[in-house]
């Protein structure tokens, strides 16, 4: 009866060791996310097991070409998009290409975009120009994403964290940064 008492009390402790541990480092630090669909073909898939760095955002501010997780518009989901568009700058999408204009580019400046195959164009003919802790995000599958061509800016407060690894596939397993421009 002791040993099962010891045994118990001992569990216990490895427990709620255990959750001090992962719950602040799940909160905070990073997570756990699946990619669900197409929208972000060719560089991520459907089925793909990344790791959300949740910290870089508390320490600093998202960066063009990042690929981030978000809260979704309508609350009830998430979704993975690559970053465009910057705070207080305007984004132009026109004759398939995106231009960008800000305080350093004042006529703009067409946005290159290395991560995408050179034959994919962005649809659509719109401009919206962005305020205080918005962005701009697009999926990497042009033609089959949802993204702030049809909702929108996004809130920098909806922004859940940057991807930083895919695990999964195991032939697939690579680590990630912006892109430099």
């Amino acid at each position: 009866m002791k040993n099962l008492k010891s045994f118990f009390i001992e569990f216990g402790e490895v427990v709620i060791i255990a959750l001090l541990i992962v719950i602040p480092i799940r909160a905070y630090v990073i997570s756990p996310y699946f990619v669900k669909g197409q929208s972000m073909e060719p560089n991520f898939h459907n089925g793909d097991y990344l790791i959300i760095d949740k910290l870089s955002y508390r320490i600093g501010e998202p960066k063009r070409g990042e690929v981030i997780v978000f809260k979704a518009p309508d609350g009830a989901s998430y979704y993975i998009k690559r970053i465009i568009g910057l705070p207080n700058e305007t984004v132009e999408i026109r004759d398939g290409k995106i231009i960008i204009y800000n305080n350093d580019y004042k006529n703009g400046f067409v946005l290159k975009e290395p991560y995408i195959p050179a034959i994919d164009i962005t649809q659509g003919n719109i401009k919206i120009v962005l305020g205080d802790g918005e962005y701009f995000v697009l999926g990497d599958n042009r033609l089959s994403s949802y993204d702030s061509r049809s909702w929108g800016s996004l809130d920098r407060n909806k922004i859940v964290g940057r991807v930083w690894l895919r695990l999964m596939p195991i032939t697939s397993v690579q680590a990630f940064s912006a892109p430099k421009y």
